[in-house]
């Protein structure tokens, strides 16, 4: 009773707005939407199902302008930390030249964006020091013989001096500085190691300019990464870099560039499933792309690695990678390097070209069953490679088994340094040479598996 004498009122008003000569439909209208409702609503609203997709914010960090205001690393990081907070999404960098002190330490599902090759996150130049009192592993502090040029909030590596021992590399630690007293650096948490004045132990202002470690689902987009290679030490590839990451999972890079970083321009241990798509690696001191030991299933599409030491790295174990559409110029030693286990990876339509040693290089390893097996060659153009360091465009080195190469064109210009364009080692097996073009290459293929007649 009490619901039939709501719905007389509303009878009556309709009856009444009718014969007030209103029409019809515009009341059906009016009385179907309520005002001030938005008429560009998601599908899912017309439907009565519930919403259970949540929607991700997106912050701009600018200079003068954006959300948060800054032309530094904290105001950057401000913003990555405030989006993970709430559940993840987008920090969008505004054109500027932000200089980094610290790194920018990524959190699960970010994206960072900038606005192209006009956001540019500059690494400021280093300064070392060392030390002038011994530091434990459980203490907070460092004092060191000159604090000029730290500050709060920078980042910082230290490490002790390496042994005279071939290879031996002395692993790196980074802090943050959070107090400086005098020449007292306050680190955020304590020494993970003895450093010690008698082990020779130096404190530097290095650091990767994006870092990440045990973080998974990030994205990086449309920004300048610039190593400031002339005003900075170099930093141990194996630790950091410009774009750095430890066993990480599902990062992707697009239109990114890496430039004159003293190290690599992007290096990834121990992580699985990165995606570089027209990225650059640029100028750096030591690798280009470097898919480091253990990572597995990296893609490269449209990627250019120019003027490094090497320029895509294959390190220990990285398997079933693929480069397509790369282009791998112009880098002192080789153009691409595999070696220990890097296994059943593809390289298609790459230009491989004007490297200093060789296009493609298939590294000596020590042991039985340590080689780069089964990786492909496919459809790449590699000319002009070699020069005071090698003369090859494919070197097949040491017991390296089951590589195929098909349908690539190699080429030697006129006065070109590309004297071999593939070398097979006595002990190689296996190695498919299929559809493959030679044009002025003075040695087509030398395969010293084959003994010459008497």
């Amino acid at each position: 009773m009490k619901s039939s004498r709501v719905a007389r009122p509303i009878g009556w008003l309709a009856l009444a707005f009718v014969c007030a000569g209103a029409p019809v439909d515009a009341m059906a209208a009016d009385m179907k939407e309520p005002k001030g409702m938005s008429q560009n609503l998601p599908a899912d609203f017309s439907t009565m199902r519930p919403i259970r997709k949540p929607q991700r914010m997106e912050i701009t960090v600018g200079q003068g302008e954006g959300d948060l205001q800054g032309n530094d690393d904290k105001v950057i990081q401000a913003a990555v930390d405030y989006v993970f907070r709430l559940g993840g999404g987008a920090v969008r960098v505004l054109p500027g030249s932000y200089m980094m002190r610290n790194s920018i330490f990524l959190r699960p599902g970010i994206t960072l964006r900038g606005s192209g090759d006009k956001t540019i996150l500059k690494k400021a130049p280093s300064v070392s020091t060392s030390l002038t009192r011994d530091a434990d592993a459980f203490e907070y502090c460092l004092q060191v013989a000159d604090p000029k040029g730290f500050t709060v909030g920078c980042g910082i590596c230290v490490q002790n001096k390496p042994s005279a021992a071939e290879h031996d590399i002395t692993e790196i630690a980074f802090y943050t500085v959070t107090a400086i007293q005098g020449n007292v650096l306050y680190l955020d948490r304590h020494c993970e190691k003895d450093y010690w004045m008698e082990t020779e132990a130096k404190v530097q202002t290095l650091f990767s300019i994006l870092y990440g470690r045990d973080v998974n689902d990030v994205s990086v987009e449309d920004i300048v990464l610039d190593g400031s290679r002339a005003e900075n030490a170099k930093l141990d590839d194996n630790y950091g870099c410009a774009a750095f990451a430890q066993n990480c999972n599902r990062w992707s890079f697009r239109n990114v560039i890496a430039h004159d970083f003293n190290g690599d321009g992007f290096s990834f241990q121990g992580s699985n499933d990165f995606r570089f798509e027209n990225c650059r690696s640029l100028n750096n001191t030591v690798l280009g792309f470097h898919p480091g030991s253990g990572s597995q299933r990296p893609t490269f599409k449209s990627c250019v690695a120019k003027g490094n030491y090497e320029g895509l790295y294959w390190c220990w174990s990285a398997c079933d990678g693929l480069a397509e559409d790369c282009t791998l110029s112009d880098n002192i030693r080789y153009g691409t390097n595999f070696g220990h286990r890097d296994t059943d990876n593809v390289l298609r339509n790459c230009a491989i070209e004007r490297n200093g040693k060789s296009g493609v290089n298939f590294r000596i390893e020590q042991g039985e069953n340590r080689q780069g097996d089964r990786n492909r060659l496919e459809g790449c153009a590699i000319s002009d490679n070699g020069g005071a360091l090698g003369d090859c465009g494919v070197d097949i080195q040491g017991r390296t088994r089951d590589i195929t190469i098909v349908n690539c064109r190699f080429k030697n210009s006129k006065d070109g340094k590309q004297k071999v364009a593939i070398r097979i080692s006595p002990e190689a097996e296996r190695i498919t040479l299929e559809g493959n073009t030679f044009t002025d290459c003075p040695v087509e293929v030398l395969d010293q598996r084959v003994k010459p007649a008497k």
